[in-house]
Parts: structure tokens; C-alpha cells; sequence
């Protein structure tokens, strides 16, 4: 089975295309993410025709826009780099997220440095180009910055985000969409919805509803952009503990009163703080396998990716 679809900046894989020759080597990338990711690697610079090594470049703002421009000169690196964006920006749009390279006037996602006119710092609101006609183009793909993906939740939120992304370009678009396809993904996602964001999860249940209101295609387009928007939202111990608890209401039945005090502890205990999520998500996995129930059984909140990434031991 084939990697999931995820741009990534080159220098990251270890690749020595930085401006001075070197590269930003991400272990984590390269040895845990690759084992389920297809990595498409792009240097904008380099693939710009820049070279390496290279001069270094930074934004300047002018009255007609951001540019590039060599840090020691003059020199406009504007038009190339725009050249190579519009030629290759149509063909990711197969992927379902993309890491980037911080601090990159090309790669940055954010807090980039801006300099006026004449080469002079002004703030840290800019934007890589590259990164920032990624992110317009592809609203909807999980985006982050290689640096972040170190803090525990930006991770797991990032990596949740990819395959839920994922699982909608694979099953309901584009060509595979119907009403079938639409109402089977929202019930998949119906938990995962109700973690990250109660009040979209209330949205898109009535969305659902009428199916012959609009063409199909609109419903569908005003309801993924919802739900990506949900998924950026990172999910807080209550919210968690809302969701576990809904979930327990399906299996209580098949549970002795001896297990649901102890899940039901767990669970108070993670609310704490004092275990992380894996502890009570294991034991709710283990009484859908004791005693299955339909409904959960395709819910992407109990296994939103592989275990192997042990993403929910750390949050």
C-alpha cells in the first residue's frame, strides 16, 4: 500500500540545497513520517533556477507588493520565483498536506521577516512566497512548518488533519462524490468532529439533512471546508472527555459495572492531566472489541491514524 501524498521542503530530507550549501535534516520526517507519508520534495529556490549555493534572499515590501531580493544587493529573484510557482503549484493538488521549512523568505509559513525598500527590518508578519501561493491555492490542505511539529499537539493535530484529508480526496471527491460517499465520511468523522469543535459538529449534522436543497457538489465543498476548519482547532482535555463520554454511552451495555468504573475513572483521571489520552482511548477500544457495536465500528476518532506513530501518548 502507497504513502499518502505530502509535499515537503527538500532541505528536510537531508538534501544540501540550502542557500549556503547545507540542509535542515529532520529525522522525524525521514525515519517515522516517511513510513506513511510519499514525500514529493520541492526547494522552490533551487527549482527556481537560484542554485547552490546561492546568495541569500529576504521579502522587501514596496508599494506594489512583496518581492525577493538578495540580502547583499539588488538583485530581484521576483519573476523567477513566480515563474515557478504558477508552473508548479497545478500539479499538488493531489496532496494531502505539506511540511515546510521555517524562517524560509520562499518556505516560511509564518513570521517571516519583512524589510522595506531599502533592505531595512520592519516586522516578522510576512509570509514565504512560495508558501504563501501554496496555502491560497490549496485552502483546505494541512499546512505546518517542520519546527512545530515538535511541539505534541501541533503533531498529532497535523498528522490527524493529513489523514482525514486524506480519507475525503480518496472517497468522496472529485469524481466519487455522492450522497452515500458524503453521509458515510461524516459518520467516520462524527466524534473526531465533536472533539475538535462542538458548535461545527452541530452545523454540519442539519447540512446533511437536505441533500436536494442545493447541487450536491455545493453541500459538499461548503461542508469539507467546514470540517477542515474544525480539525485546525486543537482539541482541549474537556472536549476530549465530551467525545470519550458519547462513546461510552454506546458501549455501556456490554460492559460489566466493574469496567465502566474503571474507564470512567480513567477517564476523570486524564481530564486531570495525570495520564495521557492513549490510557482511557485504549480501554474504549478494548470494550468495542469485547462487545461490538456497528455504529463505532468505522469511527476515525478511535483509530484517526496508524498506532505505530504513538501520537496519542504524548497529548
Amino acid at each position: 500500500m502507497s504513502g499518502i501524498p505530502v509535499g515537503i521542503s527538500t532541505c528536510l530530507l537531508g538534501k544540501e540545497v540550502r542557500h549556503d550549501g547545507g540542509h535542515k535534516h529532520s529525522r522525524y520526517c525521514t525515519q517515522v513520517l516517511a513510513r506513511y507519508f510519499d514525500f514529493r520534495s520541492i526547494c522552490p529556490e533551487l527549482e527556481a533556477g537560484l542554485g547552490v549555493p546561492r546568495p541569500a534572499i529576504h521579502l522587501r515590501e514596496y508599494p506594489d507588493g512583496m518581492r525577493l531580493i538578495e540580502t547583499k544587493g539588488r538583485a530581484d529573484h521576483t519573476a523567477e520565483m513566480q515563474a515557478f510557482i504558477d508552473g508548479v503549484l497545478p500539479g499538488l493538488a493531489g496532496l494531502r498536506g505539506y511540511i515546510l521549512m521555517a524562517k524560509s523568505p520562499s518556505c516560511g509559513m509564518e513570521r517571516i521577516k519583512v524589510h522595506n525598500a531599502e533592505g531595512q527590518f520592519m516586522n516578522r508578519d510576512g509570509r514565504g512566497m512560495f508558501a504563501a501561493a501554496l496555502m491560497e491555492a490549496y485552502p483546505l490542505m494541512p499546512v505546518e512548518e517542520e519546527g512545530r511539529l515538535h511541539d505534541d499537539m501541533l503533531r498529532e493535530n497535523f498528522i490527524e488533519r493529513v489523514f482525514a484529508y486524506d480519507d475525503w480526496m480518496q472517497n468522496v471527491a472529485g469524481d466519487n462524490l455522492n450522497k452515500q460517499a458524503l453521509i458515510d465520511f461524516h459518520t467516520r468523522h462524527k466524534f473526531t468532529l465533536l472533539a475538535h469543535s462542538e458548535k461545527i459538529y452541530r452545523q454540519l449534522g442539519p447540512m446533511l439533512g437536505d441533500l436536494k436543497s442545493e447541487p450536491l457538489e455545493t453541500i459538499a465543498n461548503r461542508y469539507i471546508t467546514q470540517f477542515m476548519e474544525a480539525m485546525t482547532q486543537r482539541v482541549k482535555r474537556g472536549s476530549h472527555v465530551n467525545a470519550m463520554q458519547h462513546l461510552l454511552g454506546f458501549l455501556k451495555d456490554g460492559m460489566s459495572g466493574e469496567e465502566k468504573t474503571v474507564l470512567l475513572e480513567q477517564i476523570e483521571a486524564y481530564r486531570r492531566g495525570e495520564i495521557p489520552l492513549i490510557v482511557p482511548m485504549t480501554l474504549l477500544r478494548l470494550a468495542q472489541r469485547k462487545e461490538p457495536v456497528d455504529y463505532l465500528h468505522s469511527q476515525k476518532y478511535l483509530t484517526p491514524y496508524p498506532d505505530e506513530l504513538g501520537l496519542r501518548n504524548n497529548v
